[in-house]
């Protein structure tokens, strides 16, 4: 049987296989794009400030959240359905259960798609208050926001949020096969948001989150840096009086203030949070 530290080094090789192609996949399409649509003049994305450090992230953070994922799924099934066993957990897990996973996929996806995004909403906005921001300013202290700059999360607001999210709805019952869709989906779509496009989409910017619509939330507070939490639907910022969309407008400058101190390098950022 193999030894765990082969199957991490396995899980960490398999997640590379995927990362890779699809990272020059978006790199060429948002080269292209940006050249034509730019929203904020200067150097092109592989030239910007902190590149290595946006690397770093891009991946790092699939393999982290990979790994914590299927640890969280693996004590979630132990501890509140009583499965022990790889093949049991296999079997628990591989199609979902209860009710949810009786649903068809396209469904399932929605519900999953929504449901993610409500509590993410409620989490990015918990993260913008009190003690939790320190862990989220590593997030906002890119200044050159570009389609890279997505990855950019300290892994306690990724266990928190982002990975917390996807246990819980999965130990619900939503089959892991959905993320067959809503993966490249979120993949794509978090990278659009945090491209440099000038990109509003007209009505549709009420439908889902678009560049300029994200970009606003990066400004400093006095511009926006408190608005717009939603990472796909702009409809919860509707509800909730968050939402901003300037009209005729572009947001300019992103980060955080100097003051705090954030660190560039991946090192000096996940330890930023633990110094102060």
């Amino acid at each position: 049987m193999p030894s765990l530290p082969f199957e991490v080094i396995e899980m960490i090789g398999q997640t590379m296989m995927k990362v890779v192609p699809i990272t020059i996949a978006l790199a060429l399409f948002f080269t292209v794009l940006t050249h034509f649509w730019a929203c904020n003049p200067g150097k092109p994305w592989w030239q910007k400030r902190e590149l290595v450090t946006d690397i770093c992230y891009w991946f790092f953070v699939p393999v982290f959240a990979r790994v914590l994922r299927i640890g969280l799924l693996v004590v979630g099934a132990a501890v509140v359905f009583n499965v022990h066993g790889a093949d049991d957990l296999i079997a628990f897990y591989e199609n979902g259960h209860g009710p949810l996973a009786q649903l068809p996929l396209w469904l399932q996806s929605i519900i999953f798609l929504v449901g993610s995004d409500f509590m993410l909403y409620w989490l990015h906005r918990m993260f913008h208050r009190g003690d939790f921001w320190k862990y989220h300013a590593i997030h906002h202290s890119s200044e050159d926001l570009e389609w890279i700059s997505a990855a950019r999360f300290h892994p306690v607001n990724l266990l928190i949020g982002t990975i917390t999210v996807d246990v819980i709805l999965l130990m619900a019952g939503i089959s892991p096969n959905i993320m067959l869709w809503v993966g490249p989906f979120t993949t794509f779509h978090s990278a659009f948001v945090h491209a440099n496009l000038n990109w509003t989409l007209g009505p549709f910017k009420y439908v889902i989150a678009t560049p300029v619509f994200h970009r606003w939330h990066h400004t400093g507070l006095e511009d926006g840096g408190d608005t717009n939490f939603a990472g796909t639907f702009p409809l919860w910022d509707i509800l909730f009086g968050t939402f901003r969309m300037p009209e005729g407008k572009l947001p300019e400058d992103y980060g955080v203030d100097a003051e705090q101190g954030v660190p560039t390098e991946i090192g000096g950022q996940l330890a930023y949070p633990f110094r102060q």
